[in-house]
């Protein structure tokens, strides 16, 4: 997988600057003050930090000296940043190195900057490049990144829990990219099982198991396929002993064509990332592994593949999903609600949860409505909602909350079966959720996330180059740190 880049916390050793090798950045702060970094920079070349200064430097700037007279470097990135910067402003500055950084090394002078931990986060969210599949990228990369701050230590102490969560965006991000010839159902499976190695409890359901518990609404989708389907549960106790686990649902149809109901062929190639719900969950629980989180979660994915084939579902056909309810299944495309609904099942019969959510590239609708700004957040508990929906303001990860309603759901209503798969063309997102909302138990709390328009973007959003984003890790992982951990 695709590793954050190294980060060091060293002291500050201003010596150290003129000799480095690579991209040396540092701060100012828009009002023009330079901190004791910025002002050896300033000498060693000539006044040009000063220069810039009165050229006009403004908050967020990010100026670049290439080629610096009197240092060994082969630029200087002057990032522009208040001292009491937000988080989102201290991230932000970040993005900006890890974006610019290219194939150098990088000194980082944040000196006593009380947001140089959320800094080096910025930098190792954005310093992402997936290349796995480049021939030229094989040699593995040296690159590091060194944060010279007061308090090294200390910045260090703050940083780490934060690199995990970056861990477990890149992880998300990795396998939202693969190709599906790559990440089969199979290999999906056993990278999930490697994760037992970070103390993550991960059992793997196949298929003749998930036929005895009933689960007719998923086999159905993956019945096309060669590939088998398999339900993989990640268990992270950290919590209470007696405590009932938060559960993390996550669609994975690691390639779907749409089944019978077959998808046009345009843009077909990028339904490698309609595994991006499951991905999430895989991210977040490796985050929350890597960080030791004080709480109790369990994840769970359907991992299936939508294939047209002799075998496969044809529209029309009825299929009984774990909970005993029978499915008509309108259009075969509309597969992810009925993993969905049998992992929704099987995990609150099976671990009783305080509190479930469920992540899906589910429908095209919600892109229409919230283009790819916005995940769309669906809940039966406005109390549950408005702590995700802060968690995701928080973590500068955008989330809307769509409307549910009995009018919605009575447009799924079938007449040879208890429900069909499809409500139409109207509010087809809405509708969807109504789906799901069938599968939740009366007491448990439950969101569902539409993540169709934020998985995958064609163009660089906050913290990631275009391509699988990770939306959700840091968001998840809020709301986990917020409402579900052990107070220290």
């Amino acid at each position: 997988m695709v590793k954050p880049v190294t980060i060091t916390f060293q002291d500050v050793n201003i010596d150290e600057i003129s000799t480095f090798v690579g991209r040396v950045a540092v701060l100012v702060t828009p009002d023009g003050r330079m901190d004791q970094a910025a002002r050896r920079v300033n000498r060693l070349t000539k006044g040009a930090i000063a220069r810039m200064i009165e050229a006009g430097l403004k908050a967020a700037d990010a100026r670049v000296l290439a080629y610096p007279v009197g240092m060994a470097a082969e630029a200087v990135d002057v990032i522009c940043l208040e001292k009491r910067a937000t988080q989102d402003e201290a991230r932000a500055a970040g993005v900006a190195l890890g974006k610019a950084r290219g194939k150098a090394n990088l000194l980082a002078c944040l000196g006593n900057h009380s947001k140089a931990a959320q800094v080096a986060l910025g930098i190792a969210l954005r310093d992402y490049e997936f290349t796995d599949h480049k021939t030229a990228a094989a040699e593995e990369d040296a690159r590091a990144v060194t944060v010279m701050v007061t308090k090294p230590a200390e910045v260090e102490e703050k940083a780490s829990p934060l690199l995990a969560i970056a861990e477990g965006a890149f992880f998300t991000r990795d396998l939202v990219n693969e190709p599906a010839n790559v990440l089969t159902t199979q290999s999906f499976a056993d990278r999930l099982v490697d994760m037992e190695g970070l103390g993550l409890e991960v059992e793997v359901l196949e298929e003749d198991r998930l036929s005895e518990l009933g689960m007719g609404a998923l086999l159905s989708v993956g019945q096309g396929s060669v590939s088998p389907s398999k339900v993989v549960v990640m268990k992270w106790m950290g919590g209470e002993a007696d405590s009932a686990p938060l559960a993390l649902i996550g669609k994975g149809v690691v390639f779907d064509t749409g089944g019978i109901s077959l998808k046009p062929a345009g843009g077909m190639e990028d339904m490698t990332m309609d595994m991006g719900g499951a991905g999430v969950v895989a991210g977040t629980m490796r985050a929350l592994a890597l960080r030791k989180a004080k709480a109790n979660v369990v994840g769970l994915v359907g991992l299936v593949e939508n294939m047209p084939s002799g075998n496969a579902t044809r529209p029309g056909d009825v299929v009984t999903s774990m909970k005993g309810d029978t499915i008509e299944v309108i259009n075969t495309d509309a597969e992810g609600r009925l993993v969905l609904c049998d992992v929704m099942h099987y995990a609150q019969e099976t671990f009783k949860p305080s509190a479930m959510i469920d992540l899906a590239t589910l429908t095209g609708a919600i892109i229409i409505g919230l283009g790819h700004e916005n995940a769309g957040v669906f809940s039966n508990d406005d109390s549950f909602a408005r702590a995700f929906l802060k968690a995701a303001e928080t973590e500068g990860e955008g989330a809307w909350q769509m409307p549910l309603g009995k009018a919605y759901a009575d447009q799924l209503k079938s007449r040879i079966a208890d429900v069909k798969n499809v409500g139409g063309r109207a509010a087809g997102s809405i509708t969807a959720a109504e789906f799901l909302h069938r599968f939740v138990q009366d007491g448990t709390p439950w969101i569902h996330l539409d993540i169709a328009g934020v998985a995958s973007t064609k163009t660089d959003t906050k913290y990631a180059p275009k391509g699988a984003s990770g939306w959700g890790v840091l968001a998840l992982n809020r709301l986990v740190s917020d409402r579900f951990e052990i107070a220290e």
